[in-house]
Protein backbone atom coordinates (compact mmCIF):
# COMPACT_ATOMS: atom_id res chain seq x y z
CA UNK A 1 0.00 0.00 0.00
CA UNK A 2 1.01 3.40 -0.88
CA UNK A 3 0.32 4.99 1.85
CA UNK A 4 2.19 2.79 3.99
CA UNK A 5 5.35 3.09 2.63
CA UNK A 6 5.10 6.77 2.58
CA UNK A 7 4.58 7.32 5.91
CA UNK A 8 7.46 5.15 6.88
CA UNK A 9 9.53 7.40 4.22
CA UNK A 10 8.23 10.65 6.11
CA UNK A 11 9.07 9.04 9.35
CA UNK A 12 12.34 8.22 8.39
CA UNK A 13 13.14 11.37 6.82
CA UNK A 14 11.95 13.50 10.00
CA UNK A 15 13.97 11.50 12.34
CA UNK A 16 17.33 11.32 10.06
CA UNK A 17 17.20 15.41 9.80
CA UNK A 18 16.91 15.45 13.43
CA UNK A 19 19.96 13.40 14.38
CA UNK A 20 22.09 14.96 11.45
CA UNK A 21 21.61 18.85 12.82
CA UNK A 22 21.64 17.68 16.51
CA UNK A 23 23.76 20.35 18.51
CA UNK A 24 22.10 19.62 21.82
CA UNK A 25 20.80 15.88 22.16
CA UNK A 26 18.84 16.46 25.29
CA UNK A 27 16.20 18.70 23.00
CA UNK A 28 16.84 16.82 20.36
CA UNK A 29 15.44 13.31 22.14
CA UNK A 30 12.44 15.88 23.48
CA UNK A 31 11.48 16.70 19.55
CA UNK A 32 11.96 13.68 18.33
CA UNK A 33 9.57 12.09 20.59
CA UNK A 34 7.20 14.87 19.50
CA UNK A 35 7.64 14.56 15.90
CA UNK A 36 6.84 10.83 16.40
CA UNK A 37 3.38 11.61 18.63
CA UNK A 38 2.67 13.69 15.46
CA UNK A 39 3.13 11.01 13.17
CA UNK A 40 1.28 8.83 15.52
CA UNK A 41 -1.53 11.40 15.32
CA UNK A 42 -1.06 10.70 12.00
CA UNK A 43 -1.19 7.38 11.76
CA UNK A 44 -4.19 6.52 13.53
CA UNK A 45 -6.78 8.97 11.65
CA UNK A 46 -5.16 7.22 8.38
CA UNK A 47 -5.74 3.77 10.17
CA UNK A 48 -9.19 4.86 11.14
CA UNK A 49 -10.08 5.54 7.54
CA UNK A 50 -8.52 2.19 6.10
CA UNK A 51 -10.50 0.45 8.83
CA UNK A 52 -13.82 2.14 7.68
CA UNK A 53 -13.59 1.20 4.31
CA UNK A 54 -12.55 -2.50 5.15
CA UNK A 55 -15.80 -2.36 7.14
CA UNK A 56 -18.08 -0.42 4.24
CA UNK A 57 -16.55 -3.19 2.05
CA UNK A 58 -18.00 -6.34 4.54
CA UNK A 59 -21.09 -4.80 4.72
CA UNK A 60 -21.22 -4.57 0.81
CA UNK A 61 -20.16 -8.18 0.53
CA UNK A 62 -22.47 -9.39 3.44
CA UNK A 63 -25.60 -7.32 1.76
CA UNK A 64 -24.30 -9.03 -1.42
CA UNK A 65 -24.09 -12.35 -0.34
CA UNK A 66 -27.45 -12.24 1.61
CA UNK A 67 -29.36 -10.96 -1.98
CA UNK A 68 -28.08 -13.84 -3.23
CA UNK A 69 -29.48 -16.37 -0.69
CA UNK A 70 -32.38 -14.62 -0.95
CA UNK A 71 -32.79 -14.62 -5.07
CA UNK A 72 -32.15 -18.37 -4.20
CA UNK A 73 -34.67 -19.40 -1.60
CA UNK A 74 -37.24 -16.95 -4.15
CA UNK A 75 -36.48 -19.45 -7.39
CA UNK A 76 -36.52 -22.46 -5.31
CA UNK A 77 -40.28 -21.35 -4.20
CA UNK A 78 -41.31 -20.65 -7.90
CA UNK A 79 -40.09 -23.78 -9.29
CA UNK A 80 -42.25 -25.06 -5.98
CA UNK A 81 -45.37 -23.21 -6.94
CA UNK A 82 -44.92 -24.36 -10.78
CA UNK A 83 -43.73 -21.03 -12.11
CA UNK A 84 -40.48 -21.79 -14.07
CA UNK A 85 -40.11 -18.03 -15.51
CA UNK A 86 -40.11 -16.51 -12.24
CA UNK A 87 -37.36 -18.94 -10.83
CA UNK A 88 -35.41 -17.92 -14.26
CA UNK A 89 -35.37 -14.41 -12.92
CA UNK A 90 -34.63 -14.80 -9.86
CA UNK A 91 -31.80 -17.46 -10.58
CA UNK A 92 -30.78 -14.86 -13.81
CA UNK A 93 -30.69 -11.98 -10.61
CA UNK A 94 -28.80 -14.37 -8.66
CA UNK A 95 -26.18 -14.91 -11.42
CA UNK A 96 -25.07 -11.24 -11.61
CA UNK A 97 -25.04 -10.68 -7.97
CA UNK A 98 -22.59 -13.62 -7.71
CA UNK A 99 -20.48 -12.07 -10.14
CA UNK A 100 -20.94 -8.55 -8.38
CA UNK A 101 -19.95 -10.87 -5.34
CA UNK A 102 -17.06 -12.02 -6.90
CA UNK A 103 -15.69 -8.16 -7.64
CA UNK A 104 -16.75 -7.33 -3.64
CA UNK A 105 -14.83 -10.54 -2.34
CA UNK A 106 -11.85 -9.03 -3.89
CA UNK A 107 -12.60 -5.34 -2.36
CA UNK A 108 -13.25 -6.60 0.85
CA UNK A 109 -10.03 -8.84 0.73
CA UNK A 110 -7.47 -5.80 -0.32
CA UNK A 111 -9.62 -3.19 2.18
CA UNK A 112 -8.93 -6.08 4.73
CA UNK A 113 -5.08 -6.30 4.10
CA UNK A 114 -4.78 -2.62 3.97
CA UNK A 115 -6.49 -2.18 7.72
CA UNK A 116 -3.89 -5.27 9.12
CA UNK A 117 -1.01 -3.05 7.37
CA UNK A 118 -2.13 -0.12 9.27
CA UNK A 119 -3.19 -1.48 12.31
CA UNK A 120 0.49 -3.22 12.31
CA UNK A 121 2.33 -0.48 11.83
CA UNK A 122 -0.04 1.90 13.95
CA UNK A 123 0.97 -0.53 16.81
CA UNK A 124 4.57 -0.93 16.21
CA UNK A 125 4.85 3.07 15.98
CA UNK A 126 2.63 3.11 19.77
CA UNK A 127 5.36 0.66 21.08
CA UNK A 128 8.29 1.95 19.79
CA UNK A 129 7.29 5.21 21.43
CA UNK A 130 6.47 3.68 24.53
CA UNK A 131 10.05 2.14 24.27
CA UNK A 132 11.33 5.55 23.97
CA UNK A 133 10.08 6.79 26.55
CA UNK A 134 11.38 4.69 29.05
CA UNK A 135 14.75 4.96 27.64
CA UNK A 136 14.66 8.81 27.49
CA UNK A 137 15.66 9.03 30.87
CA UNK A 138 18.59 6.54 30.85
CA UNK A 139 19.70 8.64 27.43
CA UNK A 140 19.88 12.15 29.19
CA UNK A 141 21.86 10.77 32.55
CA UNK A 142 23.91 9.50 29.47
CA UNK A 143 24.25 12.48 28.40
CA UNK A 144 24.72 14.29 31.70
CA UNK A 145 27.33 11.81 32.81
CA UNK A 146 28.92 12.86 29.15
CA UNK A 147 28.95 16.79 30.48
CA UNK A 148 30.21 16.13 33.83
CA UNK A 149 32.92 14.29 31.77
CA UNK A 150 33.87 16.83 29.57
CA UNK A 151 33.85 19.55 32.36
CA UNK A 152 36.61 17.32 33.98
CA UNK A 153 38.15 16.86 30.99
CA UNK A 154 38.43 20.31 30.68
CA UNK A 155 39.97 20.64 34.40
CA UNK A 156 42.63 18.53 33.83
CA UNK A 157 43.81 20.47 30.99
CA UNK A 158 44.02 23.15 32.72
CA UNK A 159 45.79 21.20 35.75
CA UNK A 160 48.26 20.11 32.89
CA UNK A 161 48.64 23.74 31.85
CA UNK A 162 49.30 24.70 35.69
CA UNK A 163 51.91 21.76 35.72
CA UNK A 164 53.76 23.16 32.87
CA UNK A 165 53.87 26.70 33.96
CA UNK A 166 55.18 25.32 37.21
CA UNK A 167 57.46 23.23 35.29
CA UNK A 168 58.46 26.36 33.43
CA UNK A 169 59.24 28.35 36.80
CA UNK A 170 61.58 25.34 37.78
CA UNK A 171 63.65 25.96 35.06
CA UNK A 172 63.62 29.51 35.54
CA UNK A 173 64.97 28.92 39.17
CA UNK A 174 67.69 27.14 38.47
CA UNK A 175 68.78 29.26 35.15
CA UNK A 176 68.92 31.90 37.86
CA UNK A 177 70.82 29.41 40.47
CA UNK A 178 72.89 28.99 37.28
CA UNK A 179 73.29 32.81 36.48
CA UNK A 180 74.57 33.92 40.54
CA UNK A 181 77.29 31.09 40.86
CA UNK A 182 78.19 32.45 37.37
CA UNK A 183 78.62 35.88 38.71
CA UNK A 184 79.91 34.77 42.38
CA UNK A 185 82.68 32.61 40.03
CA UNK A 186 83.60 35.93 38.39
CA UNK A 187 83.85 38.00 41.67
CA UNK A 188 86.18 35.47 42.65
CA UNK A 189 88.64 35.63 39.48
CA UNK A 190 88.33 39.67 39.91
CA UNK A 191 90.34 39.81 43.21
CA UNK A 192 93.51 39.11 41.51
CA UNK A 193 96.13 36.73 43.13
CA UNK A 194 96.34 36.27 46.78
CA UNK A 195 99.93 38.21 48.67
CA UNK A 196 100.79 35.73 51.00
CA UNK A 197 103.51 37.61 52.39
CA UNK A 198 102.01 40.29 52.55
CA UNK A 199 99.61 38.63 54.94
CA UNK A 200 102.83 37.23 57.23
CA UNK A 201 104.57 40.66 57.77
CA UNK A 202 101.15 42.19 59.11
CA UNK A 203 100.92 39.43 61.44
CA UNK A 204 104.14 40.60 63.20
CA UNK A 205 103.94 43.91 62.67
CA UNK A 206 100.73 44.89 64.42
CA UNK A 207 101.70 43.20 67.58
CA UNK A 208 101.42 46.10 70.13
CA UNK A 209 103.76 46.53 73.57
CA UNK A 210 101.96 45.15 76.41
CA UNK A 211 105.34 45.41 79.10
CA UNK A 212 105.68 49.05 77.78
CA UNK A 213 102.07 50.17 78.04
CA UNK A 214 102.16 48.37 81.95
CA UNK A 215 105.40 50.14 82.65
CA UNK A 216 103.93 53.50 81.61
CA UNK A 217 100.78 52.60 83.57
CA UNK A 218 102.25 52.24 87.32
CA UNK A 219 104.92 55.05 86.77
CA UNK A 220 101.57 57.49 86.71
CA UNK A 221 99.93 55.57 89.69
CA UNK A 222 103.02 56.06 91.76
CA UNK A 223 103.07 59.58 90.47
Amino acid sequence: MGILTRFKDIMASNINALLDKAEDPEKMIDQCLRNLNSDLGKVKSETASVMAEEQRTKRELDECTAEINKMQTYAMKAVQSGNDDDAKKFLERKATLTAKQSSLTQSYQLASQNAANMRQMHDKLVGDINQLESRKDMIKSKIAVAKTQERINSIGSSVNSANNSISAFDRMEEKADKMLDKANAMAELNKGPVDDMADLTAKYSDTSNIDDELAALKASLNQ
